[in-house]
């Protein structure tokens, strides 16, 4: 008898052992599914968005030959890991320039879709610097990488401006759109010498961005994931990731301009313009310019172009009806061929003046 219980003492004794090991698998398993998953899971996420390179798509795309008498000269430069990024002085031949306009382009490609506005600038005597960054057009880099990457190459690029003595003397601006818009403003905390910034559809950070692009998808269970995303942003990115355009321009005396639609369905108002006019409405040195249906890509220009691209998608249409279906080439051509680019995206004269106004405020002298 006694042997019975010894052996049914040492059966327990394993039984309970085993059980202890079991629960300890079961408890690394539940901290894998709970910490590592979402971890996994939320960094493939944030590198299937972020992880490939950008190009503009050229039928829609402005080039040189499309203005007359606007000129460049290049310029290469490195950002935080060493790619070298491809940007141009753009100015107007035989005169100087009161100032130099750094100028921000948006995710999708790089900085010609802007040269309507380039031009525009160059014409009312500013020189105007602007680059593709990372993994977009001209520069190198695999990838974009993420919306932090945008704010180091401005960064970079500011470093570099005032690095090179072909730019000495000249106080500069910022001027971005969407993910240009965000970068432009967050950058201030780092260079508080900036003079004025025009932020167009910018949002405040990148957290916010990810949030609202997250929630649309995944609703309230994106709160679950956002933390790894965020984490993510922190151990790729570094200080950079953190850095918000609200934060930024409480540390700094810079002028700045919001414009934004009300209709913006890449980048809701509710996290950008709206946050920027309850912080600052009250600030003398902010201006708000707040439309409600312009949408985002082509909210600073003309609302009259609507009449020309109504009639140019009447006449493509009819051509596709009868030519049957059409091949990306046959679209291209037909668009190189028939599409006025100056008709199809002209600016709106009226906002660039207003843009203008302050850019001239912030460089002239004052009256003696």
């Amino acid at each position: 008898m006694r042997l019975f219980f010894f052996k049914e003492r040492t059966m327990k004794k394993k039984t309970k052992k085993i059980i202890l090991i079991a629960a300890a698998v079961l408890l690394v398993l539940l901290i894998a599914a709970l910490l590592i998953v979402p971890r996994q899971l939320a960094m493939a996420v944030y590198r299937d968005n972020f992880g490939k390179r950008y190009a503009s798509y050229e039928p829609l795309t402005w080039t040189m030959e499309d203005f007359d008498t606007l000129q460049r000269e290049k310029h290469l430069f490195p950002s935080n890991q060493g790619q070298m990024l491809t940007g141009y002085r753009y100015s107007q031949p035989d005169r100087d320039a009161r100032g130099l306009i750094v100028l921000v382009h948006g995710m999708g490609g790089g900085h010609r879709f802007y040269l309507n506005v380039i031009d525009y600038f160059t014409k009312a005597g500013y020189d105007v610097f602007a680059y593709d960054a990372t993994g977009n057009d001209e520069s190198e880099g695999e990838a974009m990488g993420g919306l932090p990457q945008g704010l180091i190459d401005l960064d970079y690029a500011l470093r570099y401006i005032k690095a090179a003595p072909a730019f000495e003397g000249l106080p500069f601006m910022l001027w971005g759109h969407s993910w240009g818009g965000y970068a432009s403003g967050a950058v201030l905390k780092l260079h508080p010498d900036v003079k004025a910034a025009v932020i167009v559809a910018g949002f405040n950070a990148s957290v916010d961005m990810l949030e609202s692009e997250g929630r649309s998808i995944a609703g309230n269970a994106i709160d679950f994931v956002l933390p790894y995303f965020e984490q993510y942003e922190q151990e790729t990115f570094g200080d950079y990731a953190a850095m918000s355009v609200i934060d930024s321009l409480e540390t700094t005396d810079t002028s700045a301009m919001f414009i934004h639609s009300a209709d913006d369905e890449m980048i809701p108002i509710e996290i950008s313009f709206d946050r920027y006019y309850e912080k600052f409405s009250g600030n003398g040195r902010f201006t708000f310019i707040r439309y409600e249906d312009r949408g985002h890509s082509y909210v600073f220009h003309s609302p009259d172009r609507s009449t020309y691209i109504d009639a140019y998608n009447a006449n493509a249409n009819a051509y596709e009806e009868s030519m049957g279906k059409l091949t990306p080439e046959m679209v291209a051509a037909y668009h190189e061929n028939n599409f006025d680019m100056h008709k199809g995206y002209p600016v709106d004269t009226e906002l660039m003046q207003q843009m203008l106004a302050l850019y001239d405020s912030c460089t002239m002298s004052p009256a003696p």
